[in-house]
């Protein structure tokens, strides 16, 4: 059973309360470090929408996919940004954590493999025989299983190199291996950044080859948010303006985004925001459906094909792993 390091007594007194004050602080752990995706978060806090809401929302970077899932169940924040299929894999290795899924935001997942054409890889099937740099708590890394059954790839005949996050796209940039797993608007961008032309590479999405998957979504400390429902429901609302911020102005949040991390590239970030909100963020069911919720029945594929290479130590129950009951019904979820 896990052990909870806060009750939500002491959640409230960490995050405070609305009878006690009149602004909740509510820190917000991200998966990754600041690049152009996280820009809807910072337009959130500079264009007012988090203090609208009577929030103090201050934003931290991650060191990858797995990071926030911790930091929320524990109640060291009481909401963050993680991968879904992770979390469901933590829901089951701990049996009543109190965290759960609240708005999906990545409705099609950035998990990809990158490849270099010059060392042969620009298809799923290319990948046998071939050096896999893959960071063991990478989120795209913990789905290749699921993606590699999908296609019919021989995992045994690919040779799995464990690399780090700052060495994965140098080491395919300097032919140390034939591909790497990773975000395609992370891995893809970075790799042209270090001189790799962009023709030479191939972003094979996983999400195009068979994988069902969703990708990150917002979670929360489920003690935290029974006790301040409206707080998180405020949350979700300011995020999804400062989402519409973006979309009709990038480069304005590219701005806020780099103020925060001055060392970034502002047109490379331009370009991965672009990419993320293109391919991943707006995608063709959240125009017609909406922001932040999931279908159904896609979900329940997606938990069958995790558990095509994950034993679930406890019979699957999706209702555990994401709710829509805090999501906004004022509109501010539709994009066109």
């Amino acid at each position: 059973m896990f052990h909870r390091t806060f009750t939500a007594a002491l959640a409230l007194t960490a995050f405070g309360a609305p009878a006690m004050a009149q602004t909740i602080s509510m820190p917000f752990a991200l998966d990754w470090r600041f690049e152009g995706p996280s820009a809807p978060y910072f337009a959130a806090v500079d264009n007012g929408h988090f203090a609208e809401e009577g929030l103090e929302v201050e934003v931290t970077p991650g060191q990858g996919s797995l990071d926030a899932i911790p930091k929320v169940a524990t109640g060291a924040y009481p909401v963050g940004f993680a991968d879904m299929a992770s979390l469901i894999k933590f829901l089951d290795q701990n049996p009543g954590a109190p965290v759960t899924a609240v708005m999906m935001m990545y409705d099609k997942p950035a998990f990809a493999v990158v490849g270099r054409k010059s060392r042969g890889v620009e298809a799923p099937a290319d990948l046998e025989g071939k050096i896999l740099g893959a960071p063991p708590p990478d989120g795209a890394w913990a789905q290749f299983p699921a993606f590699a059954n999908a296609n019919g790839i021989d995992m045994d005949s690919i040779t799995v190199e464990p690399v780090g996050f700052p060495t994965r796209e140098p080491m395919l940039a300097e032919n140390r291996v034939d591909a790497i797993t990773g975000f395609s608007f992370t891995s893809f961008l970075n790799l042209t950044r270090l001189g790799v032309p962009a023709d030479d590479l191939s972003v094979i999405l996983m999400a195009d080859h068979g994988l069902e998957l969703y990708g990150n979504a917002i979670i929360v400390n489920t003690d935290f948010a029974e006790a301040n429902p409206e707080a998180v429901t405020g949350f979700l609302r300011a995020v999804a303006r400062g989402l519409h911020d973006v979309v009709e102005d990038p480069e304005a949040g590219i701005a806020m985004l780099v103020e925060r991390n001055p060392a970034a590239d502002a047109q490379l970030e331009l370009e991965r925001l672009q990419m993320a909100l293109d391919g991943n963020i707006i995608t063709d069911w959240v125009r017609e459906n909406g922001l932040g919720n999931i279908d159904q029945d896609r979900f329940a594929r997606s938990i069958d094909q995790i558990a095509e290479n994950y034993e679930f130590q406890n019979e699957p129950d999706a209702s555990l792993y994401f709710t829509d009951a805090y999501l906004p019904d004022d509109g501010s979820l539709t994009f066109e």
